[in-house]
């Protein structure tokens, strides 16, 4: 085995495969069936809210309905990319103007609990799909995801005892 040989970049690969159009697919959905629940029973879900968690539904629905906008650009970016609408170099500029607010860490806080369950399942679903999103940026960007130094280690260990055994 060449040791100088560089690694191949698996991670385009995988984007580019099937997993995306999963994913599209997925996010698309989530979105639409957002839309329809905010346009819909969601309105008569914030009507007999208290006060304080009427306010709390109305900021958390423009999380959502941000973030997933956010989503959608990045998304839809990538498909032009995978169908060849656009260079990777101009959809890498175009994703860097995308910026993702309301991350997944600020979820939660006084009165969550207390909005409807479609709205907090919904909240999740966009959470677990900016998670896979950035998972995915990730890899499209052909870059390895952290590894925390555990586990790094563990991987090294593994590596030297097989170099040992077998004599490389």
């Amino acid at each position: 085995m060449n040791e100088t040989a560089p690694a191949i970049a698996l991670g385009p690969r995988i984007v580019a495969a099937g997993g995306f159009d999963m994913l599209y697919r997925e996010g698309m959905g989530l979105i639409e069936d957002v839309a329809t629940y905010l346009d819909g029973d969601g309105r008569g879900d914030s009507r007999i809210l208290s006060r304080e968690a009427s306010f709390l539904y109305a900021t958390e629905s423009m999380r959502l309905t941000t973030r997933l906008m956010q989503l959608a650009s990045w998304l839809l970016l990538q498909r032009a990319v995978n169908e060849g609408e656009i260079t990777k170099e101009n959809a890498r500029s175009e994703k860097e103007k995308v910026k993702f607010s309301a991350t997944p860490s600020e979820r939660g806080g006084p009165g969550f609990d207390q909005l409807p369950h479609a709205l907090r399942d919904y909240v999740d679903k966009g959470d677990r799909l900016f998670d896979r999103v950035m998972q995915f940026d990730t890899l499209e960007r052909g870059k390895m995801p952290e590894l925390d130094p555990g586990t790094a280690n563990g991987i090294a260990d593994q590596l030297a005892r097989l170099k040992a055994a077998f004599g490389r």
